[in-house]
């Protein structure tokens, strides 16, 4: 058993158990943003919480999800574990960005990543309106204009994105961490 799941070991569980590109650049923009928002939350633990955001959806390509909703997220905490990584914080954070797996998203971290995950889609879905459909050239009042535009990216859970204003980070400053965050990775995520 480790004592911590590094980066590199992260990287390449996310890779063995997930292979669709979109998948793992999603991995990669929420890893990012969580490492944003871990700077002005939690500074030192920048890498615990990457490392969590890098994990959330371990279990994309092998969980029941499209069926059990609920199995989405308790199968990535399996997966740590079975993999000899017992991180029981790392697992309930994991939970809890499903809330239909019964895990109720209740500490800065667990909530911070239930909102990292959807406005990681979110700014990509805005990026690619822009005729460059690149991540630096989008501005933030496009992503709050386009956030109150139900319609625009319906998939993307704007009350999870709101809840960070739970943990006292404002959502215009939500927005600001996400798009610093996924500007320094943009090559990595194709924006």
């Amino acid at each position: 058993m480790s004592e911590h799941i590094t980066r590199e070991q992260a990287n390449e569980l996310l890779h063995k158990y997930v292979k669709g590109e979109n998948y793992i650049t999603h991995s990669y923009a929420v890893e990012a943003i969580m490492r944003g928002l871990a700077k002005k939350l939690a500074p030192d633990e920048i890498e615990f919480w990457g490392i969590c955001g890098l994990l959330h959806d371990l279990d994309e390509e092998t969980a029941d999800w499209r069926t059990d909703m609920s199995t989405h997220g308790p199968v990535s905490a399996q997966i740590l574990k079975d993999e000899g990584y017992d991180e029981p914080v790392m697992a309930q954070a994991i939970c809890a960005h499903n809330p239909e797996s019964g895990v109720v998203a209740k500490s800065t971290l667990e909530i911070a990543l239930l909102a990292a995950d959807p406005m990681s889609g979110f700014c990509k879905a805005v990026a690619q309106i822009y005729p460059d459909k690149k991540i630096a050239s989008v501005k933030h009042k496009s992503v709050n204009k386009r956030f109150k535009e139900t319609r625009f990216a319906a998939g993307a859970n704007r009350q999870y994105m709101a809840a960070i204003e739970e943990i006292g980070v404002s959502f215009d400053e939500f927005i600001d961490i996400s798009l610093e965050a996924m500007r320094e990775i943009a090559d990595e995520i194709g924006l």
